[in-house]
């Protein structure tokens, strides 16, 4: 018989011996052993009788660290700056700006010294008159090749072209603009500073050199003469030069030829070329450059065929196929009124006509 601890059939071959008999219950993997985690514990904490059997570790702290809160901080500030220089430009000067100049404008009339010559086909006149090699339209107001200067870049100076060209396409070669029907193309680009100046011209129009529309675009009488052909003829030139550490200016010299026929004649009328040759010198700040606007200094026009007597003001009133200037001179100026500009008026050359 065996003994008290061992099965009835006695201590299996290769088991441990009895020595061990009462660790059989419990057995140890690997796994379990791996994962065991072992800590020895000094005098005090193992005379402590309720001393936990685990240490815990301090909890982590679920706030931001302070570098995080830095570069937060940093990106807040970058941000703001970015924010700052895109409102402010950075070429803006701390000086008050300048108000603009009113603009001085003159327009002379020329009168044919005969009949003006007429043609049922536009490109027929075209073809012999001084404007056969003229571009057509926007193509006639070439941007010349530009360089920076000593306070502008040259994309600046290139923005004050494109402006300066723009504003003569609208105020030139807009048809809307032309018959009289929109003014808005043209106000757009003007300074603010000179809009007062602008709207006065167009809504009590005044020979004085300060409010004429005419000084300010070109447009006939629609009630008399109509575009007969769109393709308006167009040479000149364009030239920028810097006046100051401040200002930029251009100077603009085009001459722009329309084809017109009597107003309500249809396509069978007689068709004539009308000539507008126009000065204008544009001035431009950072902030004009920044908005696409433009202040003008100066305007002149010569016009023709056209009567000296005629009524230059609000509008051109061209002569047509075979009609004659009137009799008379422009109309009297007065030395004693400080507030009217002299009238003048001129002779149109027949080589500026064309050759039938």
């Amino acid at each position: 018989m065996g003994g008290p601890g061992e099965p009835p059939e006695g201590t299996p071959e290769g088991a441990p011996g009895g020595g061990e008999d009462e660790y059989r219950s419990v057995v140890f993997d690997e796994s379990f052993v791996r994962a065991a985690r072992l800590q020895e514990y000094s005098a005090r904490e193992r005379m402590a009788e309720h001393t936990p059997a685990v240490r815990r570790r301090p909890p982590l702290h679920r706030g931001l660290s302070r570098q995080v809160l830095g570069l937060v901080l940093l990106i807040a500030v970058a941000f703001s700056t970015a924010v700052y220089m895109g409102i402010r430009h950075p070429y803006a000067s701390s000086e008050a700006r300048r108000p603009p100049e009113p603009l001085r404008m003159t327009v002379v009339p020329l009168a044919p010294e005969g009949r003006v010559p007429g043609a049922a086909d536009a490109e027929y006149l075209y073809a012999h008159s001084p404007a056969a090699q003229f571009r057509i339209g926007a193509e006639g107001i070439p941007l010349p090749a530009s360089r920076r200067t000593a306070h502008f870049s040259e994309s600046q100076v290139v923005a004050a072209l494109t402006t300066a060209k723009d504003y003569l396409v609208r105020s030139s070669l807009y048809p809307e603009v032309l018959t009289g029907e929109q003014i808005r193309p043209v106000r757009v680009l003007v300074d603010p500073g000179q809009l007062s100046q602008f709207d006065e011209s167009f809504d009590h129009p005044t020979a004085d050199g300060r409010h004429e529309p005419t000084g300010w675009l070109v447009r006939f009488a629609s009630s008399e003469a109509r575009l007969a052909d769109a393709k308006i003829r167009v040479q000149g030139t364009l030239q920028a030069a810097e006046t100051d550490a401040t200002t930029l200016e251009v100077t603009a010299d085009h001459t722009f030829v329309y084809a017109l026929s009597p107003a309500g004649s249809g396509a069978g009328g007689q068709i004539s070329l009308f000539t507008v040759r126009r000065q204008v010198q544009f001035r431009f700040d950072r902030e004009d450059l920044r908005l696409h606007q433009a202040q003008l200094v100066a305007s002149s026009a010569q016009a023709g065929p056209l009567s000296c007597s005629g009524d230059t003001v609000g509008e051109l009133h061209p002569l047509l196929a075979g009609q004659t200037a009137k009799s008379g001179g422009p109309a009297g100026t007065d030395p004693y009124a400080t507030g009217s500009a002299t009238a003048l008026c001129g002779s149109m050359a027949a080589g500026a006509q064309p050759r039938l």
